[in-house]
């Protein structure tokens, strides 16, 4: 299969001249010249001006697109490594839409937007963690869902979060046990509070659930940060307790 030049221009959206020029500085030749002096391209050359063209997106001079090409030993690792480019690339305008979208819902919504919100998705921070134990599709669950809410929800979610907290630091400072009807209330609530698109628990996967629950709940002790959430280590110890039991006889 073959394309003539003014076919490969029309479908890589460049213009004949384009193509003409890159055969000229040794960027891009035909695969053959027919009657005329008509440019022919085949699968090779179409895979080649790919290249370049995404080269040129990225702003890359033609001599240096002409230079990382002749050095390029494996096509199919350059080709890996433009399309994890172009992914990160996505990732970086998805966020900047969700930033503008929560804006633009905050104003109609008349409420002043919150920065927490606008700057980072619902687990952006914890991606590296996320992906490591539950895959890159749980983590897109996730930020999909949170910025499926609206401005009000996102924050009544938070609100919901943060008594949850508090109700944890309570029960730790007045003595309850973790194995009291008080925490284990606690950790019902707390499963439920995981149950967000892309995890187990909403999946409904119970050996997957109760391993994340698990170690979850080590993590709250084992990471400063959540310790200090739960008031200090003997709060985080004592959800983790809870977690721990509730997840080895509840769930």
């Amino acid at each position: 299969m073959e394309w003539t030049i003014g076919e490969l221009a029309a479908r890589a959206d460049v213009s004949s001249r384009t193509l003409r020029h890159y055969d000229e500085v040794g960027l891009l030749s035909p695969s053959r010249t027919g009657p005329g002096g008509l440019r022919h391209y085949g699968p090779e050359q179409v895979a080649r001006l790919q290249r370049i063209l995404l080269l040129r997106r990225t702003g890359m001079g033609l001599a240096d697109i002409g230079r990382v090409l002749a050095e390029e030993v494996d096509e199919a690792e350059g080709l890996r490594a433009h399309i994890a480019a172009l992914e990160q690339e996505r990732e970086r305008i998805d966020r900047y839409i969700r930033e503008v979208r929560h804006t633009l819902r905050a104003r109609e919504e008349g409420v002043d937007p919150c920065p927490d919100v606008m700057f980072e998705g619902f687990n952006d921070r914890y991606r590296d963690g996320v992906v490591e134990r539950w895959g890159e599709e749980a983590f897109r669950a996730g930020n999909e869902w949170w910025h499926d809410k609206s401005v009000r929800e996102q924050r009544e979610w938070k609100r919901a979060t943060e008594a949850l907290v508090a109700d944890w630091a309570a029960a730790s400072r007045e003595g309850a046990a973790p194995d009291s009807d008080r925490a284990q209330e606690l950790a019902a609530r707390h499963v439920e509070w995981l149950a967000i698109p892309g995890t187990p628990v909403h999946a409904g996967d119970r050996e997957r659930s109760i391993a994340m629950v698990t170690c979850l709940a080590d993590t709250y002790v084992e990471d400063p940060a959540f310790a200090r959430t739960y008031g200090d280590r003997e709060g985080a110890e004592f959800v983790r307790e809870a977690l721990r039991l509730y997840a080895r006889t509840r769930m």
